[in-house]
């Protein structure tokens, strides 16, 4: 399923099954993966990693758990609601702060769920790749 959704982006991954496994079963902390399931179907599939920050001289806080929107897969549901369950989930595990890049289809769920604009740009760089300039809609490629 997320084979076939990359696809159809300009610049994609081509996961093999471990290569797969190695970036997206889960481990508590790092990288978190949940599928929706319908009558015994995977129908959506959504996935963050974790990045969290040091609070510097705060007397109680130590650390913000952040969440970075990694993955995901809406084929029944729309992303807007796959969105949901994920920033519902990242709460429950008990993340402060949850981002997403604009890149894929990401800005479909900027203005519904109130994300704010960040205060930086990431730029990649392609070393030894051929690559014309490509919009970040385009982009599929998430590296962590």
């Amino acid at each position: 399923m997320l084979s076939e959704y990359l696809s159809k982006f300009e610049t994609h991954f081509e996961f093999s099954q471990d290569e797969l496994a190695h970036f997206i079963v889960p481990r508590e902390k790092v990288v978190e993966a949940f599928v929706i399931e319908e009558e015994g179907e995977i129908v959506d599939f959504f996935s963050f990693y974790a990045l969290p920050s040091s609070i510097l001289k705060h007397v109680e806080e130590k650390t913000l758990f952040v969440a970075y929107a990694y993955y995901t897969v809406a084929k029944k549901h729309s992303l807007e609601e796959v969105m949901k369950q994920a920033l519902i989930m990242a709460k429950k595990k008990g993340y402060d702060v949850y981002n997403a890049l604009d890149i894929m289809d990401n800005r479909t769920f900027f203005d519904e769920h109130k994300f704010g604009v960040g205060d930086g740009n990431l730029h990649y760089y392609f070393y030894n790749w051929r690559v014309r300039d490509v919009e970040p809609e385009h982009v599929s490629m998430v590296l962590v």
